[in-house]
């Protein structure tokens, strides 16, 4: 039995989506492991202690002590501390495979589409530092397009608009590669910011990213709820002017009002990239469907928003939050068919 076929046969290789808010992790053979929020809590000072990571560390966000600070290491798609960010890696390895595993595995991680040939020597050193035998890299988009279904390898246009929590990533693909892409850096999270903004403008009202967030899964539209979709829900936070608890109450039609700045940018770039894509491929995506992945496609009404100012199909792939980690599943339970969709490879010094 050769050292080969007991590291194809036994390693555990592992896909991971590392995005600016959750990140997710496949393992070949199993399916999708692990879902963690990308957030690490560190005790401010020179040394950058990290004291928790993932759920734990979100747990902490708005509750932390002047000395500890949780924060996210991504921020619209790139690494703003390279350190915490291996760390992060190093972390979702060694929780997916449980400890250390007898043979390192293989790790494919997805990246922005405009990513820097510095970030990505960045993340594939990250990768390997982490405990990865060998780093490959995939952009988010064509991960996303395999992942939610999209014959990619064929010589047809498919486009795809991944929404995720930093960023929104577009791209028409066709023969396994990206012929026209842009990246917005506009995402779930910027839903969340505009909803902070709106009830402290409006209500005095101060609220935590968590309870925005909440706000917007509970009640946002992309479309001009109905009489009856304009459901109230309770808003808890702290009044501004008097520093004291206040409870408000919210219109899901006030909700749709606030995210309406962030979700037009997304549609102007969605809009500015079919303007530059070339005409026979226009023409297949005419003919198919533009998808949309990411938790950010789960807004109500996103599809029918998005189909209305385009003037195109539109449908949400079926299981938008994981068609990434997904898509990068499928890679790794064929490597040798999707080998040449790698942006970057590189083995770990033996």
């Amino acid at each position: 039995m050769t050292l080969h076929f007991v590291r194809r046969h036994f390693a555990r290789d592992l896909g991971i989506d590392l995005g600016t808010a959750n990140s997710l992790v496949y393992e070949r053979g199993r399916g999708v492991v692990l879902r963690e929020p990308s957030v690490v809590a560190v005790k401010n000072g020179p040394t950058k202690e990290i004291l928790a990571i993932g759920e734990e560390a979100r747990q902490m966000i708005g509750r932390t002590p002047g000395d500890i600070e949780a924060i996210r290491p991504l921020n619209a798609g790139v690494i703003g501390d390279f350190n915490i960010t291996r760390e992060m890696i190093r972390y979702l390895i060694r929780k997916a495979t449980k400890g250390r595993p007898f043979f390192k595995p293989r790790v494919v991680v997805s990246v922005t589409s405009q990513i820097t040939d510095v970030e990505r020597r960045a993340v594939t050193e990250a990768t390997l530092w982490a405990g990865a035998r060998e780093a490959f890299l995939i952009e988010e988009p064509v991960a996303a397009a395999i992942g939610a279904g999209l014959p990619v390898h064929e010589p047809s246009g498919n486009m795809v608009v991944d929404i995720g929590g930093g960023t929104t990533d577009i791209a028409v693909i066709s023969l396994g590669s990206i012929v026209t892409g842009q990246l917005i850096r506009v995402g779930g999270e910027a839903f969340d910011e505009a909803l902070a903004r709106f009830i402290r403008r409006k209500f005095n009202l101060m609220i935590g990213e968590r309870t925005a967030e909440d706000l917007k899964i509970a009640a946002a539209w992309a479309i001009e709820p109905t009489e009856k979709n304009n459901t109230a829900v309770e808003v808890r936070g702290r009044d501004h002017i008097s520093g004291l608890p206040k409870v408000i109450t919210v219109q899901a039609l006030e909700i749709f009002e606030a995210v309406q700045e962030p979700l037009e940018t997304i549609i102007a770039g969605i809009r500015t990239l079919l303007e530059h894509t070339p005409p026979e491929l226009l023409a297949d995506i005419m003919d198919k469907e533009i998808v949309a992945t990411g938790g950010g496609s789960l807004m109500r009404g996103f599809a029918e928003r998005l189909a209305k100012e385009i003037r195109m199909p539109v449908r949400i792939a079926d299981n938008p939050f994981e068609s990434v980690v997904l898509g990068i599943g499928q890679t790794l339970e064929n490597l040798s068919k999707y080998q040449r969709l790698f942006i970057a490879a590189k083995k770990a010094a033996t």
